[in-house]
């Protein structure tokens, strides 16, 4: 220990030994009021009444205040002035008509039949074979493309691709590159076929945009 510590532990020891000889912590606590508990407060409930509502009289136009007050009610129309709905056309009578269950036998055979006639195609213009499914022709209407198709003949970016049908008809849709498949427009060109689930389709790109389509119908189990 150094000279300044044992020089600082005798003055430590000596205030000590003083505060001992003044009995000062004794005489705190004697003079100390002993603790009391407060009374604990009431809480006052508030009382909230309901807010009476004096009606007010509608405000009104000047242009409108010497005129009678006109009343609105819901009254139902009559049945002859009623709107009539519109006949469905007949491309959404082809959507609703069903041809019953497509058997996998059925499905199949559409889509061997649709392979044989990729093959009769001129080999000139690239082509492939699309199975539809449900999410295809009855909800969701998006048609993937294959991936290695779509790498090798198809834009880079967004496009418009047209479609024509057997019947040299072109109706437009919209390519998404970056998913690979038709969006926005194949449901038309699906609903307007009547393309249901089970049908296959020959897609044969005549131009850099523009895809022949050649459907296969698949058999129902009725007309089997």
């Amino acid at each position: 220990m150094s000279p300044y510590e044992a020089a600082r532990e005798r003055t430590v020891l000596e205030n000590k030994r003083k505060m001992e000889a003044l009995n000062l912590r004794h005489l705190s606590a004697a003079i100390k009021p002993p603790k009391t508990p407060s009374p604990m407060k009431q809480k006052r409930r508030r009382i909230i009444e309901d807010a009476v509502v004096v009606p007010s009289p509608p405000r009104r136009s000047r242009r409108l205040a010497n005129l009678p007050e006109v009343k609105y009610a819901e009254i139902a129309p009559h049945s002859a002035d009623r709107m009539t709905r519109s006949p469905r056309k007949p491309t959404d009578l082809l959507y609703l008509v069903s041809r019953g269950s497509i058997s996998m036998k059925a499905r199949l055979e559409a889509a061997r039949k649709a392979e044989e006639l990729e093959s009769q195609l001129d080999p000139e213009f690239p082509s492939f074979v699309k199975a539809m499914l449900h999410s295809h022709v009855v909800r969701g209407f998006w048609l993937g493309l294959p991936s290695h198709f779509c790498d090798t003949y198809m834009p880079k970016q967004d496009s418009i691709v047209t479609l024509v049908d057997e019947k040299d008809e072109e109706f437009d849709t919209n390519y998404l590159a970056y998913k690979k498949g038709l969006s926005g427009g194949w449901a038309g060109f699906a609903i307007c076929h009547g393309m249901q689930d089970g049908d296959a389709a020959v897609f044969q790109l005549i131009k850099p945009t523009t895809f022949k389509v050649h459907i296969i119908r698949a058999a129902s189990d009725e007309d089997e």
